[in-house]
């Protein structure tokens, strides 16, 4: 082995374009950018969306529905699940931070319990907001519920 026969391994360099240093390189004159218009250019970029100068097709195409700017979004939980809870831990008070442990919501989440499944154990449930068949069925076992947060401020004022 020489110095002169090194060579570098296949494929771990590449060719690249030596554009706009002359005539000699075979990219010179327009350094591959064709003649005229906004891509032959300096800091040339296009818009997102842009379609050659027809009419995009996001101002074509109609707009529907609504959304509401100050929709809550609440994370479900339902009253099956809390009885599961309650099987699994023996808790009976079922707080946020007990749904976060048992990994069901986040930190930041707001909690809404609803009325899908069964219960048959008396619970003190804290969270958000309640569905009207959730509260009725937490109540008829002798449970509780309290309002948390922004919700129960807003009762209050009623």
């Amino acid at each position: 082995m020489n110095l002169h026969s090194l060579k570098p391994a296949e494929n771990s360099t590449k060719l690249s374009k030596r554009v706009g240093r002359g005539q000699g390189s075979g990219k010179g004159g327009t350094s591959t950018r064709g003649h005229k218009g906004a891509k032959s250019r300096s800091g040339y970029s296009r818009k997102i969306g842009f379609e050659g100068g027809q009419m995009p097709i996001y101002r074509i195409l109609p707009k529907r529905g609504f959304k509401n700017v100050n929709r809550i979004e609440y994370n479900a939980i339902n009253i099956s699940t809390l009885q599961y809870i309650f099987e699994k831990t023996n808790i009976s008070e079922i707080t946020p931070e007990v749904l976060i442990s048992n990994g069901l919501v986040k930190k930041r989440d707001l909690i809404k319990v609803l009325g899908k499944g069964e219960l048959s154990c008396k619970l003190t449930v804290n969270a958000h907001a309640f569905s009207k068949t959730a509260k009725e069925a937490i109540e008829k076992n002798g449970g509780s519920i309290n309002v948390i947060g922004a919700k129960a401020v807003a009762d209050e004022q009623k």
